[in-house]
């Protein structure tokens, strides 16, 4: 069973009795209230370590004068707010691990370029210059040179290169291990802050709270503050279901045919909302509440409903909280292949598959994402998963998706590329999973998700060249063969390039060791190279055409030798 919430169409506040919306205002007053005592409680509790003799039941019943239901659902919305926060704090913290571990691999690679540096600085004083086979500054006839990625420079003789380069980056790599060193001295600080401490909810938000004095049209009307911050603190009200209860809910009780809503308020007085209908799964709500009627049986058989009241300043919104059996008719078939899906920030890579594991076809769905709200990309999301899905099922296949976390993985990169940084910022995962898996389930489509390991470097040594298809749908190739459970074993081209202790082990640690010795090599180098002409390497420079390669790409793949042979 998976509980869903289905909305009601607008209640407006002047279509209503007048004496209904006050006591509905108090009811979600009162109720929001309690809930915050509740939190704050608790909160007080933990900072002061001295837990109170009586339950948080009995005193938010005595404090707020509440009956047992609201009572109830009070304590549970507080309690399941407290234990998103925790969820929140575990995740600020293994965020700021991560972060931790990439400023030190930074700083380890700032010492190593800087103790280079020095080297050759002391080499320069004596007279007699000397570089590092594998640097990028190098001298070159009466030239001195250093080569980057995308450029290279050019000094005509020692002084300039000793003064305007040397002496400049020892001092720029000395002042930013300093800047790195601070860095991660403030993450483990903030790290132990956020063990230790225990911190209390702003109810309203952070946001909203600072744009009193920060937001232009709130400096210009306070009085508009005022309304969004009391509809932000005390404008929503769910009332937990309970299955005994006649109809799934002891509080709120909602007729199927004359679609009329009534209520109990906190002051005991009855509220009545009439023509509440919910657009979308009025069929849904009204079976469950006929059903739930009907049970003769509740404590063991009943389906409880919750119910939920949004004020949204001129009018009112309803929620019916119904648990929902999945769908009985859906596909769960491999047996004549599957779809596979590479999601990207800007794009859905789709690989149609068959049953032995070919490709049929690949294409990508694009869509533009800059400068997008939040609703907007929702939107944009769901309008491709519908376009996906029914592709799903003309073709008559499931789904392969990578089953990803992308929350560590945007902040394990700070030092990267700043339009990659900014894609991965905008890479809205969860997003593009859920619209994709709620269209999927409407039309009966099942969504298997795989490990993501190594999708995108196989498909790019393996398969990018082979099927001239680009990265990511080879990458969506490679997910949809690992849903039909085909291992992607190293070409045997590669395996001499493999270390003699890694050639028995699992084929992943090999493709791991593989993409990382490749991972300076540009994307559309991978269309040049041979892994069928050839029996074996002796050498990584061999695997490219050099004509193919840069000097960097070149320099890079040297280290790589210099490392093996020294090993």
């Amino acid at each position: 069973m998976v509980m869903k919430a289905y909305f009601s169409n607008r209640i407006y506040k002047n279509t209503v009795k007048r004496s209904f919306v006050e006591d509905t205002q108090h009811t979600l007053f009162a109720f929001n209230q309690a809930k915050h005592f509740r939190v704050q409680e608790e909160v007080r509790e933990k900072r002061t370590k001295i837990k109170s003799k009586q339950s948080i039941h009995l005193r938010v019943k005595a404090k707020y004068g509440l009956n047992d239901y609201y009572a109830n659902s009070v304590v549970q919305e507080g309690k399941a707010l407290l234990s998103s926060q925790e969820a929140l704090t575990r995740l600020y913290i293994s965020n700021k691990r991560e972060q931790i571990q990439s400023t030190k691999k930074k700083i380890k690679s700032t010492k190593s370029n800087l103790t280079v540096l020095k080297k050759i600085k002391s080499s320069f004083i004596k007279g007699t210059p000397a570089f590092n086979k594998t640097s990028r500054e190098q001298q070159k006839g009466h030239f001195f040179v250093v080569e980057f990625k995308t450029r290279t420079d050019l000094y005509y003789n020692a002084y300039d290169f000793e003064h305007l380069y040397i002496d400049s980056q020892i001092k720029q790599l000395t002042s930013r291990l300093g800047r790195l060193h601070f860095r991660v001295d403030r993450l483990q600080k903030q790290i132990k802050s956020l063990e230790k401490g225990t911190k209390s909810v702003c109810f309203g938000s952070k946001k909203l709270a600072r744009a009193r004095t920060t937001t232009q049209k709130y400096q210009s009307n306070p009085e508009l503050w005022k309304e969004d911050w009391h509809l932000a603190r005390y404008g929503k009200m769910t009332i937990s279901e309970r299955k005994d209860a006649k109809s799934g809910n002891f509080v709120f009780v909602y007729n199927p045919d004359s679609r009329v809503l009534t209520f109990k308020a906190i002051n005991g007085n009855v509220v009545t909302f009439d023509h509440v209908e919910f657009p979308y799964g009025q069929e849904i709500v009204n079976d469950a509440v006929r059903t739930q009627f009907n049970l003769k049986n509740k404590k063991e058989y009943g389906k409880p409903i919750g119910w939920s009241i949004e004020d949204h300043g001129e009018y009112y919104i309803i929620k019916a909280l119904v648990d929902v059996p999945p769908n009985p008719y859906i596909n769960h078939a491999k047996s004549s292949g599957v779809i596979g899906v590479d999601l990207n920030a800007d794009h859905f890579a789709v690989s149609n598959v068959n049953a032995l594991g070919q490709l049929i076809e690949s294409f990508s769905m694009k869509f533009d994402i800059h400068h997008k709200t939040s609703g907007q990309l929702t939107k944009i999301f769901e309008a491709e998963a519908i376009s996906l899905v029914d592709y799903a099922v003309k073709q008559k296949k499931t789904i392969v998706l990578e089953k990803l976390d992308t929350t560590k993985s945007k902040v394990k990169h700070p030092y990267g590329s700043k339009k990659a940084n900014r894609l991965m910022s905008q890479f809205a995962y969860q997003k593009m999973i859920r619209a994709i898996k709620s269209r999927a389930d409407k039309m009966g489509v099942e969504v298997f998700e795989v490990n993501p390991a190594y999708t995108t470097q196989i498909g790019k040594i393996k398969y990018m060249r082979k099927l001239g298809i680009s990265i990511h749908e080879a990458a969506s190739f490679v997910i949809a063969r690992r849903g039909m459970n085909f291992k992607e074993k190293l070409p045997p081209v590669l395996h001499s390039l493999v270390p003699e202790k890694k050639q028995g082990l699992h084929h992943w640690v090999q493709w791991a060791h593989v993409s990382n010795c490749l991972s300076d090599i540009r994307k559309n180098t991978f269309y040049q190279i041979e892994l069928s002409n050839v029996n074996r390497l002796c050498s990584w420079n061999t695997l490219f055409p050099q004509e193919a390669l840069t000097d960097f790409e070149i320099m890079g793949l040297s280290k790589l030798e210099s490392r093996k042979s020294k090993t």
